[in-house]
């Protein structure tokens, strides 16, 4: 499901937003997705300018990529 980069074995993840239904309104998601992952959410926007490479293994089965908390800097990008 995750779309290989010829550079170093890495994995390309964007941040989205995602429609939320109870605010009428679209919201950044929490973490990021695969180009893959994204097209298959259900009124979902890839946000192109966010690309980041990461490890295939930092991926959740589903292609999703959530930053991992480790003491340094802010994990909201």
């Amino acid at each position: 499901m995750a779309t290989l980069v010829q550079r170093d074995n890495t994995v390309t993840v964007y941040s989205y937003r995602v429609f939320n239904l109870e605010a009428c309104e679209m919201e950044l998601a929490c973490g990021k997705a695969t180009r893959e992952a994204i097209g298959a959410l259900a009124r979902a926007e890839l946000l192109a300018c966010t690309a980041e490479e990461v490890a295939p293994a930092a991926l959740n089965p589903d292609g999703h990529f959530r930053r991992q908390a480790t003491g340094w800097g802010d994990l909201s990008a």
